[in-house]
Parts: C-alpha cells; structure tokens; sequence
C-alpha cells in the first residue's frame, strides 16, 4: 500500500517538475502580449497547444526540451535539441501548423 502511495507522490511530482520545465524562460523568449486582444491571446494559445501536440507527434523530433511560445501567429522555439537534424525538423513542422504566420527558431543544440 505504501509503494503504492509512493508512486502516486512521485508521479505527482514528476508532472509538477514536467509543467514547471515546459514553462521555463529563457533569453529568447516572445515579445510581452501588452497589446494582444483576449480573442488573440486564444487564437495564440490554441496555436501553440497544437504546436506542442505536433510536435509531440512528430517522430523525426526529439521535442521534450523545447518551449513553445505563439504571440500573433509568430511562434518561438526556444530549448535545446540534440542535433541540428532536429532543430530544422522542428521548424518544419512548425510551419505547417494551421495558424502559424511564422517561426522565430532560437533552439540550441545539446548532446545528451
């Protein structure tokens, strides 16, 4: 019962870690929404949520270290990738997300 309970604590913890690391800033980060309509802020956030899920899907890119951030239909990458091969297949599928106007990609490489 007890290992039970334990899983379930670091589960939890490992979603609250997962959250805290997809929102994490870093230099390249979007423009402040100052100006940004509620109607817009929506149509950004649906953007990225499919973004993400694309991205996710994709099988050609190791997208686990990548933030995403939509300001205007302009989407940032930001993170870091394990090759360049991924940097470039994460902007192409960026692009053909219904929404998207265009892509700042600010990715860094990393090895592992």
């Amino acid at each position: 019962m007890k290992t039970i309970q334990f899983l379930k604590a670091a589960g939890s913890i490992a979603c609250v870690a997962f959250a805290l690391n997809a929102t994490a800033q870093t230099t390249a980060s979007a423009p402040p929404a100052t100006s940004e309509s509620v109607g817009q802020h929506i149509d950004d956030g649906t953007v990225t949520t499919k973004v993400k899920a694309e991205l996710l899907g994709a099988k050609n890119v190791k997208s686990t270290h990548i933030h995403v951030k939509t300001r205007k239909g302009i989407v940032w990458l930001s993170g870091s990738v394990p090759s360049a091969e991924d940097k470039t297949a994460a902007q192409d599928v960026v692009q053909t997300v219904s929404g998207v106007k265009g892509v700042k990609n600010h990715l860094k490489i990393a090895a592992d």
